[in-house]
Order: C-alpha cells, then structure tokens, then sequence
C-alpha cells in the first residue's frame, strides 16, 4: 500500500489518549443526534412556529451535508488535525448561539453555523482513527468506535429530557462546551502529523454547485404541496435549478484535478451499494428520531423524559449491534452481515407503522431498538469495508463520501418527512375543521406539546389534533419502511464475496 499523505508519527502519537479525544468529538455528534430531537417540542412550544419544526434538523443537516466532502477532502490535503480544530470550533460558536435564539428564524439561523462546523467531526475523527491504526487492527477498532458512538448517544435523550423538564431547553445546546474543549486539548496536545507540503487546488466551483443543488432540492422537498402547490411556478424553478446544478457538478467533478467528489472510488460495486444504502438509511434514522417525541408527547401524553427514553433505546441497540458487526464480518462476510442489519431496520419500521396512542411508550422503545441495531449493523461494516478497500491518499475523502450520503439521506429525509407531516395535518385539519371560532391549523399542533396547554383544550379539539397528528405521522412511518424495503434490496447487490476484513 503507497505511503499515506498524512503520516502519523506513531513515536510521538500517543495512540489511547488520541482515541479518547476522537470519542469525545463522536460523543459531542451522537449526543447533537438524539438530545435536540428530545428539545424540540419544548422548544416549539417555547418559541412557536410548528411550520418550522423540520427546518431545525433540515438548516443544520443541509450545512453538514454539504461540508462533509469539503472537509474530507481538506483533510487529505492539509492533514486531520488542523481542519477537524477549525470544524469543532464553528461547531462550538454554533452551539452557543443556539442557545440564546429568541426565534424559530434565529435558532434556525444559529443552526446553519452549526452545521457548517459539523461537516468535519464524524467523519474526520472515523479518518483518524483508520490513520493511527493498522490494517490489522481497524476493523476491530472502527467496530469499537462505532461502539462507543452509540453508548454515548444513550445519555442524549435522557439528559435532554431531564434538561427540558428541570432546567430550560437552551442547555441541550450549551452541554457541547466542555466536550468541544476536551477534544481540542486532546487532539491537540497527543495527534501528531507529518504532512507532505505541496500546492493544491481547492474545488470551490464544486462545492458552490452542490450547496445551491442540495439546498434547491430541501427547498422544494419541505414547501412543495405546503406553501407552494407542485404545479406552482416556484417548485418548477426549484426542480429546474436541481436538475441543472447537478448536471453540471457531475460534469465539473469529471474533469477538475482535486474534485469534491471523486467518483471513480463509486466504480467499485461495495462502495457504490454502500453509499446508496447509507442515503437511504438515513432518510429513516431522521424520520423516527426527529418525529418520535412529538408522537409519544403529544398523542400518547407522556413527559420529555419518557420521550427520551423511547429514543434512548435505539442508542442502545446501535453499539450491541456495532460489537456483533464487527464480529460477524470475519464469519459472516459484508453481504450476510449488511443483509441481517436490513432485516432488523425492516421489522423496526413495521413496529412503528403499527404503533397507536394506546400502544404505550414500551412499544415506541421496542420500534426505536430493533432500527438502531440494524443501524448498527449496517453502519460498522459499511465503514470497515470502504477504509479496508481504498489506499491512505482517498481514506479521507472515501470515508467523508459515505458519511456525505448519510448526511444528504439526513436531509431529505427531514425535508421530505416534515412537508409530508404538514401536508397530511393541513388536509386532515381543514377536511374535518369544527365549527369554532378559531380555525385550527397546523400550528395548533403546538398545543399538545405543553401539559398545561394541552389540559386546558376542549375534549373535541384535543381528540382531533391528537388523531390528525397520529395520522400524519403514520404516513411519515409508511414512508420510513418503504425506505427500509429499498434499503434491503440495494444490500442484496453487495458482492458474495466482499470481506469487511479485506
């Protein structure tokens, strides 16, 4: 294998220490994950605009997307250590605004900064930890890593929902201080790289073309049907603008040196159904973990905390799962593996599709179990087999490529999700509107995510919220588990073949 572009030197690297900074940075992620998914209907019902629920996940999620490849690449080219410092200090300002937003518009505003910081966390902590360790070790490791992330991610809803219920949401946002300055100091002081000097050329036209194409296509995910109809002269120039922009960055990234994208590592057929797996995996794991809460607060009725823990429990099954994948790749192989992961995200997706307001939260926990095991699953052998099939000089990019496909699935998922949820709301509101003074509307769904708000409804127009919302959102699960059936399908096509251990 050719010599890496960023060599660690292994004499000054202090291997454990850097570890536990690049779990600190993935513990900051998976907490971001699930802890403001938690906040949210405290949030809404704080600051108001249910309309503009998933453009918090969709603002902070679009800048991750499109950031991700950008700091990828950077980090081939100009190391791990200094761009990850630059991604976690954005990250850090990011969190800090958030918490003092006044407005749906303001956090939404703080919430793009904070994405754009996100972009280099996940993927360059996984990087450095393919760097410092052989090839030997890394499957065993990233299985640990992935592991880690999720245990982590156990303490986010339930910190969360002791937050909101105890203190003030703001905090979900202030608790990532400390982890960001822990990481720094680690990474910092124990992470030591010889990078190669050399000129390179930064693709900024392909970065420019993909930010105004994926942000086109949230555009016309979350307002199209809602705001604007489909046929409406707007939503035709969003497709356009999509169409027309992605042409021409596929163009563009076949013909610059140092593309954004480079997409001759999709030629190899288990990158490629990893990668398209990945976006479709992640337009489900946006789908249960932004809209589970508002379910089990608003129509079964229970507290923050019990919210949490609903989500608490795919936390749970993600790191079982991680420890199992790791094992099962050197018996089982990638195929078999990746192929029991999509079978548990199938089952999980039915729980929820089945679930009522009568269910109980147990159920909602069960649903959020079973999906996080087969995220666990499919995500360590996705990982472990990409970093095990590209050289050093592409580990980087090749690595930041598929968390760049979880991240846009992220996107359009909560784009998608949250304009199919307020789509269904507004047709079951107005088709079933009561003869009251105030006409209820999507918004009004605000009213079941405070106790004292919800109590002081009339039985009437409480029951009918509560059914509009447990509709909705059976359409967003509908989507969730046809998502889940494709995602079973594209791993059937990994090669027979394919070893995670490679």
């Amino acid at each position: 294998m050719s010599a890496p572009i960023s060599q660690p030197k292994r004499g000054q690297t202090n291997r454990p220490l850097v570890l536990a900074a690049v779990m600190l940075a993935m513990f900051m992620g998976a907490i971001e994950a699930t802890i403001v998914s938690t906040a949210m209907p405290a949030i809404v019902a704080d600051l108001g605009g249910f309309t503009l629920y998933s453009w918090v996940f969709s603002a902070y999620l679009l800048m991750n997307a499109v950031t991700v490849l950008i700091y990828g690449k950077l980090s081939d080219l100009f190391g791990r250590k200094p761009i990850l410092f630059i991604g976690i200090i954005i990250f850090l300002i990011g969190s800090i605004l958030c918490g003092f937003a006044t407005s749906m518009e303001s956090l939404i505003l703080f919430r793009l900064i904070q994405g754009f910081g996100a972009g280099a966390v996940t993927p360059i902590a996984t990087t450095i930890v393919g760097d410092i360790y052989s090839a030997e070790e890394r499957a065993n490791v990233q299985g640990y890593l992935a592991s880690v992330w999720g245990i982590s991610a156990v303490t986010g809803p339930a910190v969360g929902g002791l937050l909101v219920q105890y203190v003030s949401w703001n905090y979900v946002f202030w608790i990532n201080i400390p982890l960001g300055i822990l990481s720094l100091a680690g990474i910092g002081f124990f992470l030591h790289e010889n990078v190669e000097k050399k000129k390179h050329e930064i693709d900024y036209i392909g970065a420019f073309l993909l930010t105004i194409s994926i942000s086109s296509l949230m555009f016309l995910l979350v307002e199209g049907g809602g705001r604007w109809s489909w046929g409406s002269w707007q939503i035709i120039a969003l497709a356009v603008l999509f169409i027309i922009t992605l042409g021409i960055f596929v163009f563009h990234e076949g013909r610059v040196k140092e593309p954004v994208m480079p997409f001759n590592i999709w030629k190899e057929r288990s990158i490629f159904v990893a990668n398209v797996t990945s976006l479709t995996t992640g337009i489900m794991l946006i789908g249960i973990s932004s809209f589970l809460p508002t379910f089990v607060q608003g129509v079964m009725e229970q507290s923050p905390i019990v919210a949490g823990f609903t989500l608490t429990t795919m936390s749970i099954g993600w790191p079982i799962a991680s420890t199992f994948s790791g094992k099962m790749l050197n018996s089982l192989g990638y195929r078999k593996t990746s192929l029991i992961g999509g079978a548990a995200l199938i089952l999980g997706s039915v729980v929820f599709v089945t679930m009522t307001s009568s269910s109980g939260p147990l159920w909602a926990a069960a649903g959020s179990f079973i999906v996080g095991f087969g995220m666990g699953v499919t995500s360590t052998a996705f990982i472990v087999s990409i970093q095990s099939t590209v050289s050093w000089q592409q580990r980087g990019v090749a690595t930041a490529a598929n968390m760049f496909m979880r991240n846009l699935g992220n996107t359009i998922g909560a784009a998608l999700l949250g304009g199919i949820l307020n789509n269904r709301l507004a047709n079951y509101l107005g088709a079933n509107a009561l003869s009251t003074e105030e006409k209820l509307t999507v918004d009004s769904a605000n009213l079941l995510l405070k106790e004292n708000e919800r109590a002081n409804l009339h039985v009437t127009v409480k029951e009918l919220l509560q059914e509009g919302l447990t509709q909705s959102l059976h359409w967003v699960y509908y989507v969730v588990l046809a998502f889940a059936i494709i995602s079973l399908i594209l791993i059937s096509f990994i090669p027979k073949q394919n070893r995670g251990s490679a």
